[in-house]
């Protein structure tokens, strides 16, 4: 799988008395789309903000945008976010009873699908998935809180999800990572397979731009 490398800033670590500003250093310093994290106080132990946040970031930037469901019943609420401008939406296998429809719910609205699978859940989700999805995202942290430590176990998985996509003629369909990614891990978690790379405090941290032209320099 080769594929180019996106940088996806984590808007859950953004200064949000400053977003605008802080989306235009994102643009600026080179990110290739924008990654919002949803989460209901249900499905993960947190709560951060919903469609009406999405809506206005919508008008204040033309990079891509891509929804991170960590929501209890997300069926109910991608057609929501996919009309107000996300452009990729991801689920986890545990918030529904059908992963199959709720990818082609997504699909029906002309947006990426895509599943997302904490770091405990068992990888052959994402085999069965891959047919229908356009891109699998792999925590690795447990989801609900940003600022949290790389789980090294995701090295085994993404080696097992690699090795099926290739055993299986896979070859269009994209691996995110979201979780712990910095400029000191970033090389080597694209090296692994992914070719999404969500950051926040990584990014949000210090200088912006600077950050993200760091990360950018390791893929050129």
């Amino acid at each position: 799988m080769d594929q180019k490398i996106k940088i996806a800033p984590s808007l859950l670590s953004a200064d949000f008395t400053n977003l605008k500003d802080e989306i235009a250093q994102c643009e600026e310093g080179g990110a290739d789309l924008l990654h919002l994290d949803i989460m209901d106080g249900h499905f993960v132990p947190n709560i951060t903000f919903g469609p009406m946040i999405l809506e206005h970031i919508r008008k204040i930037t033309t990079l891509p945008i891509s929804t991170h469901l960590m929501i209890a019943k997300p069926d109910e609420y991608i057609p929501q976010f996919a009309e107000l401008g996300s452009d990729y939406i991801s689920f986890h296998c545990e918030a529904v009873a059908h992963i199959h429809r709720s990818l082609q719910l997504i699909r029906s609205f002309g947006k990426k699908a895509g599943v997302a699978l904490n770091p405990l859940t068992p990888i052959e989700f994402a085999f069965e998935a891959a047919e229908f999805a356009d891109f699998i995202l792999l925590m690795t942290v447990n989801p609900g809180f940003g600022g949290q430590e790389f789980i090294s176990n995701f090295f085994n998985r993404i080696d097992k999800l690699v090795n099926y996509f290739q055993k299986n003629s896979i070859y269009n369909i994209e691996i995110e990572v979201d979780g712990g990614i910095k400029i000191e891990n970033a090389k080597t978690i694209a090296e692994s397979g992914a070719n999404i790379l969500v950051s926040g405090s990584g990014i949000f941290n210090g200088n912006i731009i600077e950050n993200l032209k760091k990360i950018k320099q390791l893929f050129m």
